[in-house]
């Protein structure tokens, strides 16, 4: 088992079926994403440019998705913290995913990519 199938093996449930559906919609998002294994953490990659990865917030112990380019974007549902570029969109593993959301700002996030707002070295 490699590190990216290892993380999300090492998760206990309802966080693991979480982490798990949401890397599922990422991927379905676009043939262009790609999961990959960067910086200790899964990955996602629109055209070989980072994009979004999935976490386990320390604090609330819940699942997230990480938007690279979250500084773009101004929904009240995602947050910055002390992050100067990410933001990051929450989600409660006991409730169910709210799915039209996801797929909203995960096509926002792309959009950024294909417009050419975001100019990246691909890595």
């Amino acid at each position: 088992m490699n590190a990216l199938e290892n993380y999300y093996e090492q998760h206990e449930e309802p966080i693991k079926s979480c982490l798990l559906a949401l890397r599922t919609i990422i991927l379905n998002q676009n043939e262009d994403i790609s999961a990959s294994w960067k910086y200790g953490m899964p990955f996602f990659c629109y055209k070989g440019k980072m994009f979004c990865y999935l976490w386990v917030h320390k604090k609330y112990g819940q699942p997230y998705i990480g938007i690279v380019e979250g500084k773009h974007f101004e929904e009240p549902f995602l947050m910055q913290e002390k992050r100067s570029r990410m933001k990051i969109f929450l989600f409660d593993p006991n409730e169910d995913l709210p799915l039209n959301t996801i797929q909203n700002i995960i096509q926002k996030a792309i959009s950024l990519y294909q417009t050419g707002v975001v100019k990246l070295k691909a890595y």
